[in-house]
């Protein structure tokens, strides 16, 4: 069974995940992504579409949680998937990105936006993805 984990600062920064970690994750093996999202609706489609692709996730609902989960290194992300908008908060989905960018010239990033894709061009970090919403997860029958 493929999990997700959705932590506080707090929980990620003290280990709260002791199988997350130098690359590893609680399913050896699997790639983890580190996702941003303030909603919880959101964060609901996503954790479902990305563990049904084989992948473990970490969920944040902030961008200062997100670029201290990145700056701490206590695990080793292979992508952030952002939300640009998120909320009310000091740091947005564009901040997160430049920061993982800062990190890992090559970091992969997929940005996810209802209201900010015109501003992706001069916004957004070089080769990233930007999927617009709303959007609904496959539906296999």
């Amino acid at each position: 069974m493929l999990t997700f984990a959705h932590l506080t600062a707090k929980e990620a920064l003290t280990g709260a995940l002791p199988g997350l970690g130098q690359g590893r994750c609680a399913v050896e093996g699997l790639p983890i992504i580190l996702v941003v999202d303030d909603d919880p609706l959101i964060q609901s489609v996503v954790q479902k579409t990305l563990t049904d692709g084989g992948f473990e996730i970490v969920i944040v609902s902030s961008g200062e949680s997100a670029i201290d989960f990145l700056e701490v290194r206590k695990v080793n992300y292979r992508a952030v998937v952002t939300d640009i908008n998120l909320g009310r908060d000091k740091r947005d989905g564009w901040d997160v990105a430049r920061r993982a960018r800062e990190i890992d010239a090559e970091f992969p990033v997929v940005y996810m936006t209802g209201a900010s894709a015109d501003d992706w061009a001069s916004k957004g970090v070089p080769n990233s993805i930007l999927l617009t919403k709303p959007f609904a997860p496959f539906l296999s029958f």
